[in-house]
């Protein structure tokens, strides 16, 4: 190799060029200081994935995670809930961690050739939860109807959906993949059985939290001392309250009454809006469909044609007269077959093509000859057609004028409102209310999460009031159902520390609930301890003041009253035999100490039938847990390599209008 490099020729001088410019390459990489710590450090991305591989160390980052994908996703987690801004930190690494794994996912599945097609959407989308909602009975609600659905449950377009559907369905390939091999024998199974089937009775004794709550019962000096004690915490308890006089009116009282809407603002609404009222070209089907598996062979693809053959031929003889009883004795299609292979109104593209061709060319009342899909043999017939056409203003004139009736009123009552607090600005608000026959309403003192009386939703009302100053300007703010009031803050009592007196109420609630706690837990102990020395539960409840009770015969999934979820804390129930006394168990709310009265094993036979079910349930059970190590692993070993870039910019970005 010396030797080699120490000839002076052309390809040499290119080696030493190639060599040189790597390794400074290689130096700035690994020496200049935020070189790949920091990537995406402007704009919208908030995580970057590197790809893997040798060259993935030095390329530049191919896969990035927006913030606003973050931000759908903390969305999702809260699920319509206004998350609070000391929160949205939180939520937001959260999110972004969810997101991030879901992107290392997919680049595993790539790197593994695990791919899914538009195929594998449409038949996903007609399957499951989504196929109820996009195929009633087997209709297709249709194409409006199906992104307006997305956009108001998911808040996304129906191409952003239909793509994380694809992604969904890499993911759960790329588990069954990494799970595949796992298995249970006989043996685990029997005794996941017997002891998920196992059943229980006992008697129980119940102290309760509520009950020893009236028990405690403090002096006032030792109440005082508590408020003392815990200073800080009473510190501002009362929280800030206003006064507010305000003028409320609704669209009832609007000078000259309610608007009205005229022909020529109908017709130019009409005319303005044509595109809302196109109507696409639609055929109204129904098909018998014959299945086959992509996968099977050519002798099953041969008998399954065979099939749908001869119930052609039977639709052929008496001219489709028994279509629907033929299809629910034969269709394989589970969403029509039960409405005599009834798909309602369908348009271009949504179903299959050699489908949708099919059903486009034929005229009413035609059957058409076997159609083949992905699916299997189809019969198909058209039973109604539709042309594309613009419904007329006739058809759509009630919901024009309702529509502008309602855009008209809710315009008259906020131009009003803005009249109203002009006249209080200049006149008063008592002035003004007389001017209009309307009246002035001042509240008590109220907080900021009160209810005003009368008002359908005060919450945008008392955050104006909260916003405002003491005698400032009248403010407008709507009180719900399209409703307006104009404001003004009277007077304002700030938050402030309460006196003992007048929050020893509160101080007594709070004495107690610190209090019950540890006296629930020595109650219980000394109820457990007395059953066991004694061998008598029901004589210990007594001597303790304890409640006896039994339960019915119940299993580990069962619901006891006063003791919960017999697969929470009370769960060690089940390692007893009959005749013995529980420990103590504390539920918070209630003690509680049981004694066994009756333990039942599920048979051999009950086991024989259930070994099928039950070795589901464990399969399942296990792949999860193997899955979670292989998904903790990957995450890890991506963060660990430094493929997983954070922009720190971004996460330390306040995140507004969540």
């Amino acid at each position: 190799m010396i030797r080699f490099l120490q000839k002076d020729t052309p390809l040499v001088k290119w080696v030493f060029i190639i060599i040189i410019g790597f390794t400074c390459i290689t130096m700035v990489i690994f020496l200049v200081p935020g070189i790949f710590q920091d990537q995406s450090t402007s704009g919208d991305t908030y995580a970057s994935i590197r790809h893997g591989g040798y060259l993935g160390r030095f390329l530049p980052v191919e896969d990035k995670i927006s913030t606003a994908d973050v931000q759908m996703t903390v969305q999702r987690m809260a699920r319509g809930q206004q998350i609070p801004d000391m929160l949205m930190p939180f939520y937001m690494q959260q999110a972004a961690q969810v997101v991030i794994q879901q992107h290392i996912l997919l680049e595993e599945a790539h790197r593994l050739g695990i791919t899914a097609t538009d195929a594998d959407v449409r038949r996903f989308l007609h399957s499951g939860m989504w196929g109820q909602y996009l195929f009633p009975e087997g209709k297709y609600i249709g194409d409006a109807q199906y992104a307006e659905l997305i956009n108001d449950n998911l808040h996304m377009s129906v191409d952003k959906f239909e793509s994380e559907v694809k992604d969904q369905i890499i993911s759960d390939r790329l588990r069954d993949l990494i799970t595949g091999g796992v298995t249970v024998s006989d043996a685990e199974v029997r005794d996941a059985y017997l002891k998920q089937g196992t059943k229980i009775k006992f008697d129980y004794a119940v102290i309760s939290a509520d009950d020893l709550r009236k028990t405690i019962n403090p002096t006032d000096p030792e109440l005082e001392a508590f408020f003392k004690q815990n200073a800080a915490r009473y510190k501002d308890a009362v929280p800030e309250a206003r006064k507010i006089s305000y003028i409320a009116f609704t669209d009832k009282d609007l000078p000259g009454g309610k608007p009205q809407v005229t022909d020529a603002e109908i017709q130019q609404y009409y005319n303005q809006n044509q595109s809302n009222y196109k109507v696409d070209a639609q055929v109204k089907v129904r098909h018998i469909l014959i299945a086959v598996d992509p996968n099977a062979g050519a002798a099953a693809d041969a008998a399954a044609k065979a099939k749908a053959q001869g119930i052609l031929d039977q639709l052929r003889k008496d001219n489709g007269k028994d279509f629907a009883d033929l299809a629910k004795k034969n269709s394989d299609d589970p969403g029509s077959k039960d409405q005599g292979g009834e798909l309602g109104w369908i348009k271009h593209g949504v179903t299959v093509p050699a489908f949708d061709q099919t059903a486009f060319a034929q005229q009413p009342g035609q059957i058409s000859g076997l159609v083949k899909t992905q699916f299997g043999y189809h019969i198909i017939q058209t039973e109604e057609k539709q042309d594309a056409h613009t419904k007329p203003l006739s058809e759509v004139h009630a919901s024009i004028v309702d529509t502008l009736t309602k855009q008209k009123e809710a315009q008259a009552v906020q131009t009003f409102a803005q009249q109203l607090a002009s006249e209080a600005q200049k006149n008063g608000l008592a002035a003004t209310a007389a001017a209009h026959h309307l009246k002035v309403t001042t509240s008590d003192f109220v907080a900021a999460g009160a209810t005003v009386p009368g008002m359908t939703d005060s919450s945008k009302f008392l955050a104006a009031a909260f916003a405002a100053q003491k005698g400032g300007a009248p403010q407008v703010a709507a009180t719900g159902d399209g409703d307006y009031a104009v404001l003004q803050v009277v007077d304002i009592d700030p938050a402030h520390t309460p006196t003992f007196a007048e929050y020893k109420s509160h101080v007594l609630d709070d004495f107690r609930d610190q209090q019950v706690t540890s006296l629930l837990a020595r109650k219980t102990n000394e109820l457990a301890d007395r059953a066991h020395a004694e061998n008598d539960l029901a004589k210990a409840a007594k001597e303790v003041g304890a409640t006896m009770k039994t339960s019915d015969l119940v299993g580990r999934d069962a619901q006891v009253p006063d003791v919960g979820a017999l697969s929470g804390p009370a769960a060690s129930l089940f390692d007893l035999n009959v005749g013995q006394v529980s420990k103590a168990i504390n539920n918070q709310t209630t003690g509680v100490v049981a004694k066994i009265v009756d333990k039942q094993a599920p048979s051999a036979d009950d086991i024989a039938k259930n070994l099928d079910s039950q070795r589901d349930a464990l399969l399942n059970q296990r792949r999860d847990q193997m899955y979670e190590v292989f998904v903790s692993e990957l995450v890890t070993g991506y963060e660990k390599s430094g493929r997983v870039l954070l922009n720190k910019k971004m996460q330390q970005t306040p995140m507004n209008g969540m």
